[in-house]
This record gives C-alpha cells, sequence and structure tokens, in this order.
C-alpha cells in the first residue's frame, strides 16, 4: 500500500511541475471567464439598456430594418436578437463579432463608449484555449493545453486519493478538509493545497473531462459510439458544433402563394413564436446577409472586366438581357431559448414558412439524440452555463481553487527539492 502510494505521489508531483504552468494559465482565464458574457454585457450597458419611454410603442422590426440601412448601409445584418426586457435594445448581428444595437422606442442606433472588457475576454479565450498563440501556431497551442487539461484531471483523481486524510479522526479530518489562516510557510502550503484541493478537485473533474471533447475531435466522437449513435461529418473546418452534427439541414422548398406574394412581416412571425412560448426569454431571427465568401458590407464584384460588366456602347443589343432570376424563397430560421429551459443553455429552433407562418421543421433539447444531449450539456458545463449563474459561480471558483493548487503545488516542490539541498550545506 505505501508503494502504491508513493508511486501515485510521484506520478502526481512529476505531472504536475510539467504540465503546471499551463494548467495556471487555464486557471487563472477560467475564473476571469465564468462570467464573460455578464461582464461583457454589464460594461457595455450604456449601448444595451435604454429609457423606457411612457408610450411604450416599439418600432417595427422593418422600420428598424430600414433605418439600420439609412444610417448603417455597409452593415449587413446575418440576425437580430430581442430579449424579454421592455429596457433591452434589438441587437443587430452581423457574423460572431459584429452588433449594432437598436433602441426599439426611437430606432436611434448605438455602439458601447468602450469594448475593452469585451476585448479583453477574448484574449482570455484566446490565452484559455489557444495558450495565446495565433495564427498557424493556434492549433499547436490547443493542442498542448488540451494534453496538460488531461494531466489536470489525472492529477484531480490522484489528488483526491492524496488528500484523503490517514487518520479519520475529526482531528485528520480537520487538518486536511480546513483552511488554517495561521500557518505559514511549508505547514500553510500543504494545508491550502490539501484543502483547497479536497474541495475543488470534484468540481475541476467535471470541468476538465467535459473540456475533452472541446479540445480532441476524439473526444467528442466518443461520445457518439458510447451513445451507439454515429459520429457527426465534420465540414470543411473540422467543426461540428457544440450540440449536434455539421451536417447541413435538409433545404425545404417553400412554394410561393402567387407571383406578388411577399412574405409576413417578421414582427408577426415573432409575435406567433411568443405566443406559442409565453416563458422566452431570447428570441433569435436569423435573417441571412452577406453571401459566404463575400466579407459583409462588400460590393459583388463578380465581372472580371469592363467589357463583362456591361455592354460596349456601340454595340446594338438586338436581344436584350433577361431580367435577373427571382432568388428562390427561403425559410426563417427562429431560434427560442426559455426561462425555465434545462440545461439553461437549451433552445428552440423553429423553421417556419416565410408566406404563411406555418412550422416546417421544430427541434428543441427533448428531439435531439442521445448523443448530441450529451454534447449540449458537456459543453456548457465546462463553463457552469448549463445551471445558470450558481453553476458558473462554482466553476469560477474552482478554478480560482486550481490557481492556488498550482501555486502551493510548485512552492511545495521548490521546498522539497531546494530548501533540503540548502539545509544539507
Amino acid at each position: 500500500m505505501k508503494t502504491f502510494r508513493k508511486i501515485l505521489f510521484w506520478s502526481h508531483l512529476v505531472a504536475g511541475l510539467i504540465s503546471g504552468l499551463s494548467i495556471g494559465i487555464m486557471c487563472f482565464t477560467g475564473t476571469i471567464l465564468a462570467f464573460e458574457h455578464e461582464l461583457a454585457d454589464w460594461s457595455e450597458r450604456d449601448a444595451r439598456k435604454v429609457a423606457v419611454p411612457a408610450d411604450t410603442t416599439r418600432l417595427s422590426i422593418a422600420d428598424l430594418q430600414r433605418k439600420l440601412r439609412e444610417t448603417q448601409p455597409d452593415f449587413r445584418a446575418t440576425g437580430l436578437t430581442l430579449l424579454n426586457d421592455p429596457a433591452a435594445v434589438v441587437t443587430f448581428t452581423a457574423g460572431r463579432d459584429g452588433a449594432v444595437f437598436a433602441n426599439p422606442y426611437t430606432g436611434e442606433f448605438k455602439q458601447p463608449a468602450s469594448t475593452k472588457v469585451h476585448d479583453f475576454m477574448h484574449l482570455m479565450i484566446d490565452w484559455h484555449r489557444f495558450l495565446g498563440r495565433e495564427g498557424e501556431q493556434r492549433p499547436m497551442g490547443k493542442l498542448i493545453n488540451g494534453i496538460c487539461n488531461i494531466a489536470f484531471f489525472a492529477l484531480a483523481v490522484t489528488g483526491l486519493y492524496l488528500w484523503m486524510p490517514r487518520n479519520w479522526s475529526w482531528r485528520g479530518i480537520k487538518a486536511v478538509t480546513f483552511l488554517n489562516f495561521k500557518a505559514s510557510g511549508l505547514a500553510r502550503d500543504f494545508n491550502w493545497h490539501n484543502a483547497i484541493g479536497f474541495w475543488s478537485a470534484p468540481i475541476l473533474i467535471v470541468l476538465t473531462l467535459t473540456a475533452v471533447p472541446i479540445s480532441f475531435r476524439w473526444g467528442g466522437d466518443l461520445i457518439y459510439k458510447i451513445a451507439g449513435e454515429e459520429p457527426p461529418l465534420r465540414s470543411a473546418a473540422g467543426q461540428a458544433g457544440p450540440g449536434g452534427p455539421a451536417n447541413a439541414t435538409p433545404a425545404f422548398e417553400i412554394v410561393r402563394p402567387s407571383p406578388d406574394a411577399r412574405p409576413l412581416p417578421q414582427d408577426t412571425l415573432i409575435a406567433s413564436v411568443q405566443k406559442d412560448f409565453p416563458r422566452w426569454e431570447q428570441i433569435t431571427v436569423r435573417t441571412g446577409g452577406a453571401q459566404r465568401g463575400q466579407r459583409a458590407g462588400a460590393p459583388n464584384t463578380t465581372a472580371t472586366s469592363p467589357a463583362q460588366s456591361a455592354p460596349a456602347a456601340s454595340a446594338p443589343t438586338e436581344n436584350p438581357p433577361a431580367a435577373p432570376a427571382r432568388p428562390a424563397p427561403q425559410p426563417v430560421t427562429i431560434i427560442v431559448r426559455e426561462s425555465d429551459s434545462l440545461p439553461r443553455t437549451a433552445t428552440t429552433t423553429l423553421t417556419l414558412n416565410p408566406f404563411t407562418g406555418e412550422v416546417l421543421k421544430r427541434e428543441g433539447y427533448a428531439d435531439l439524440s442521445t448523443a448530441r444531449q450529451i454534447r449540449s450539456w458537456t459543453r456548457y458545463l465546462h463553463t457552469g452555463q448549463a445551471l445558470g449563474w450558481p453553476g458558473q459561480l462554482i466553476a469560477g471558483l474552482a478554478c480560482l481553487g486550481g490557481c492556488f493548487l498550482v501555486y502551493t503545488g510548485f512552492a511545495l516542490s521548490y521546498r522539497r527539492f531546494f530548501k533540503r539541498r540548502t539545509a544539507a550545506k
């Protein structure tokens, strides 16, 4: 038994020394990122919140879109988001980071006075996921952090065994499970390493396990195989998404009721969804935007020469060019998150006929396969968001505990290897 404990101890120590720096970075950034969105939203409250007037009549989405085109013609919105809060703005988005905030009562568009918190959070994400690497070095940074994350899992598991009190008396249990703020030096480092590890290790095991599918493709595929399902096909970028496969959603053929039929106003579609989801918290409408491969706001330059883009002035046109083909109508995608959803990040995606409002497809958490449900949990258990703010708080505290574990672990190792040599001399 003593030999096994000794082997486990030295394995724990060596793994911690090798991976400690990366683990420390992930724990530090994880502590900050626990409330990433809440902090970013709070810092941008000057643009995200409005004063609710006495006349609470809201402008239509069409009016807001028209004002957006007039005031910011280069902005090509790909979606819009509504919150169930009278003081919340309507957010028009373009891609992952582009956003414009619209006052739903006046049509005024605002940008936050400062984006420093938002930019800082992006920096923390880069260090948390990619070890601060950029460009072609990002995959290497992700691999290093992924391997060190697995080492952190092993450290948490072995630590639980090593931190168990050898003497199961109240005095022995108290010595390794409660912080001793009066101790100093070696006694303090030993006590803090054991006590913080004892309480944070179970949470850290969950955080490190749920990070494996994020870091490694085989981690996500393993969930599907355990559930008896085929792993999803990856896109060219190699991503399958947090909740399921990257396979393209089957296209719906929308029949135009008449040649001059126009789609229903988005407000009508949204009002219908709000009626069907009385506990809605957030509604996102995907509106399309710039063509794939085209930068939002960039002109569509498909002609290769002036001669191709316009007919020569001297050349008569016996057969005038046909009018451009009318684009085929596309379904409207609306994503709803409810206030009582579990996991808290679960959403319901509705695919609607733009002319009739008929629901062509409805996919919520209950409609997902077992593997996709598990992936929905694992992705957001890692951040704590799956359980709402209590889960985020617990995850943040566990990451903070991980920072102390790295510090005390290095301190104990230093005292073991260097203090003894100094004393021997």
